[in-house]
C-alpha cells in the first residue's frame, strides 16, 4: 500500500528537517529494510555512515589504519557543500532504478523526495535534495554518493594512481589519503567537474589538501619551519605526533576543542533552566549527558580532553547551584561528595584502532 505525503499526512517543518507521518513512517522503515538488505550487496567497504553494523568509529579507525599501515603524505579533507540539501532528483531516481526494478518501490520513493515543505503555512514541492529526518534520507543519500563518488574514486585511483591512495567515507564527510602529491591535486580537480556533473560542489573554505604523514613534520619543518597541518574528522582532530616509547609516527586524535566548548555551553544554559529543580533531578540529567559524550571520546590519547570535560562541568554545575540562593551557599565540602556520585569520572573505553579494525576485518 502506498503512503500518501501530501501536507495532510506528512509534513516538513522546513527545508533542512522533515518530519513525516507515522504512517509514512512506517512504509519508509519497511521499504528501507528491503532496500539496505540489496544494497550492502553493492555499497563498498570504504563507506561506512548510516549502515547496518557499522559506526562512526569503525570509520575512525579504518582512517588511522589506512595512514598508519599506508604511504601516506597527503591528505584530502572534503566537504561538499549542502549535500542533503542539493540531491537531483531525476539522478537519484536513475540511480536507484538501475538497481530496483519494482515500479511500486520507485513510486513511493519519488513521492517521498517530492513531499514538500511547509513553511509559514504554504506547501511547496521540493525539486532537489532529501529531507533531513525522513527514515529513508539516509539511504538514498548513500546510494546517491554510492554512483557519483565510491564507484568512480575506486576505478580512479586503480587506473590513474601510482601510489597508495586510501579513502573513508561516513555519508557525505569523507577523507582520502595520497602518497603523491601531484596525484591528490589532480584527484582533486577531477573531483569537482565529477560531482558538478550531478548537481554537487564541495565547499572551497572547508576542502582543504595538506601534507600529513609520517614524513609531514620533518618536511614542513624544514621547509616552513612549521608543524605539519591538522584536520577534522567524525569529533577528532587529527595530528602528526610521535610514540612516547619510540618516537615514531603516530597519528594522534583530540576531540575537537570547538565542539567541546559548545557542549559546554549548552550545559551551562540547561543548567540555568534547571537550577530550581531537585539536586538528586539535576545529577541525573548531568551524568547521562557527561556519561554520553564521555563514550564517544573516550579513546586512547585523548584522556586529557575528556578530563578536561568532566572538570569543566563540574563547575558548571557547582556555580549554577551556588546562584540558587544568595544566603546558604554551595561549599566545596559539599558538593565534593555530590560531583563524585554524580558525575562519572573520565575512562578510556575504546581499543586502539588496529586491534578493534583487524579483529572486524580479519583478511
Amino acid at each position: 500500500m502506498e503512503a500518501s505525503l501530501r501536507p495532510t499526512t506528512g509534513t516538513y517543518f522546513n527545508k533542512f528537517l522533515g518530519i513525516a507521518a507515522l504512517e509514512d513512517k512506517i512504509v519508509q522503515h519497511a521499504v528501507v529494510q528491503v532496500l539496505n538488505a540489496i544494497y550492502e550487496e553493492d555499497f563498498l567497504g570504504f563507506s561506512y555512515g548510516f549502515r547496518p553494523r557499522r559506526s562512526q568509529h569503525d570509520a575512525l579507525d579504518a582512517l588511522w589504519v589506512g595512514i598508519m599501515g599506508k604511504k601516506v603524505n597527503w591528505v584530502l579533507d572534503a566537504d561538499i557543500r549542502g549535500f542533503f540539501d542539493t540531491i537531483n532528483h531525476e539522478w537519484l531516481m536513475k540511480f536507484v532504478g538501475h538497481r530496483i526494478a519494482d515500479p511500486r518501490i520507485l513510486r513511493l520513493i519519488r513521492k517521498w523526495l517530492r513531499a514538500g515543505v511547509s513553511e509559514d503555512g504554504r506547501w511547496s514541492e521540493t525539486k532537489v535534495g532529501t529531507p533531513q529526518g525522513a527514515v529513508a534520507s539516509p539511504l538514498l543519500a548513500n546510494v546517491y554518493l554510492h554512483y557519483v563518488l565510491d564507484l568512480w574514486t575506486n576505478q580512479w585511483r586503480n587506473q590513474h594512481a601510482s601510489g597508495d591512495c586510501i579513502l573513508v567515507r561516513y555519508a557525505d564527510d569523507f577523507v582520502m589519503g595520497f602518497q603523491h602529491k601531484h596525484e591528490a591535486e589532480r584527484f582533486l580537480k577531477e573531483l569537482n567537474i565529477r560531482l558538478e556533473r550531478f548537481g554537487l560542489s564541495l565547499h572551497p573554505e572547508k576542502t582543504r589538501l595538506i601534507e600529513f604523514g609520517r614524513f609531514a613534520d620533518q618536511n614542513r619543518r624544514q621547509r616552513e619551519g612549521r608543524k605539519p597541518e591538522t584536520f577534522d574528522f567524525l569529533g577528532f582532530t587529527h595530528i602528526c605526533g610521535k610514540k612516547h616509547w619510540s618516537g615514531g609516527f603516530i597519528v594522534k586524535r583530540l576531540s575537537i576543542k570547538k565542539r567541546l566548548r559548545a557542549k559546554l555551553v549548552s550545559i551551562k544554559q540547561k543548567l540555568m533552566q534547571m537550577r530550581q529543580l531537585p539536586i538528586a533531578q539535576q545529577g541525573q540529567w548531568l551524568r547521562a549527558v557527561v556519561q554520553g559524550w564521555l563514550n564517544y571520546h573516550a579513546i586512547p590519547g585523548n584522556h586529557g580532553r575528556l578530563a578536561t570535560f568532566r572538570l569543566q562541568a563540574v563547575r558548571l554545575w557547582l556555580r549554577s547551584l551556588r546562584r540558587r540562593s544568595q544566603r546558604h551557599r554551595m561549599s566545596w565540602k559539599r558538593f565534593g561528595p555530590l560531583s563524585d556520585r554524580w558525575i562519572p569520572s573520565p575512562q578510556i573505553l575504546h581499543p586502539y584502532p588496529n586491534k578493534r579494525f583487524y579483529a572486524k576485518h580479519r583478511k
